[in-house]
């Protein structure tokens, strides 16, 4: 069933209060998916650096530690972050391939997520509990997307839990189920794209990353994707700027959206935006079939 969330402000103004309204959006579709859930968060960063989100399965890890040995292999600072089981490094964009390269051997520690400004979490629990893991009703930013899972077609892990993301401050949360995923999968292989599950999921986030390399902007590979992806979905995209929105030609699954002055939210269920401020006043409707809304500062 899967429940899914997003919030882009056009209002700076709130950008303090983005996780405090994620959370609550997030806690309203715990029983639409109570097996893992995760978010994304679009916080402040610059062009200089890159953040790396990392985790492992140990709550007591010593990242302090981990970081001083990233800055020891690429003899630059590496300022850390903690956030329960994971941590987000940030360290200068230049040396990333290095950075990644050493991550990779470090036993137990994973890459969860890269960009200026992204930052990735996701654990398996109840939704409501695993923001409160991470403390997302602290975060900051100008958007976020969070996702609550209920899985059908691969194992309840953290690895399979959304947000999925396969570029820079690139990242896909997905409501539904692609029935040719195995064959787009060995198609992107062969040109270069990587997979870690076998969720369906990863290789729509894939897809986009896919045809963005070939020169397509994220509008038009959402656009292609209707072609392409055979099934029934919905997306839920973010980028550094942006936050967009695709359901499948027959929208088989619910979504409805609110806008105001101030955002643009989306949930599974108008339960999901009871509660943001001014919802009396705002635009709510229902996303078209087949049709890309998108959204950019």
């Amino acid at each position: 069933m899967c429940g899914i969330v997003g919030l882009f402000l056009k209002n700076p103004a709130l950008e303090p209060k983005l996780g405090e309204m994620m959370t609550g959006m997030l806690g309203t579709m715990c029983e639409r998916g109570p097996d893992s859930a995760g978010f994304a968060v679009y916080g402040s960063g610059d062009a200089e650096h890159v953040k790396l989100t990392v985790r492992t399965p140990k709550k007591d890890f010593d990242f302090d530690a981990l970081a001083g040995a990233l800055e020891s292999e690429i003899k630059a600072p590496v300022a850390v972050s903690h956030h329960d089981t994971h941590a987000v490094l940030t360290l200068p964009a230049a040396l990333e391939s290095e950075a990644r390269a050493a991550i990779a051997v470090m036993e137990g520690v994973k890459v969860v997520s890269a960009g200026e400004r992204m930052e990735i979490y996701k654990e398996v629990g109840r939704p409501d509990m695993v923001a409160q893991r991470f403390e997302l009703s602290k975060m900051t930013g100008s958007h976020g997307v969070a996702h609550t899972r209920m899985a059908t077609e691969s194992a309840v892990t953290t690895n399979g839990a959304h947000p999925f993301t396969t570029g820079k401050d690139q990242c896909l949360v997905h409501n539904g189920s692609l029935s040719n995923h195995n064959s787009l999968r060995r198609a992107m292989t062969s040109s270069g794209i990587t997979f870690e599950t076998e969720n369906d999921s990863e290789v729509a986030a894939g897809y986009l990353t896919w045809r963005m390399q070939q020169g397509n902007s994220l509008g038009e590979a959402l656009k292609k994707s209707l072609d392409d992806l055979d099934g029934f979905y919905t997306f839920v995209v973010g980028t550094e700027n942006g936050f967009g929105v695709l359901r499948d030609p027959i929208a088989c699954k619910p979504a409805v959206m609110a806008e105001t002055d101030d955002y643009v939210a989306f949930g599974s269920e108008y339960r999901a935006l009871a509660g943001l401020p001014g919802i009396e006043n705002a635009k709510v409707w229902e996303p078209e079939p087949g049709t890309v809304y998108f959204w950019e500062r």
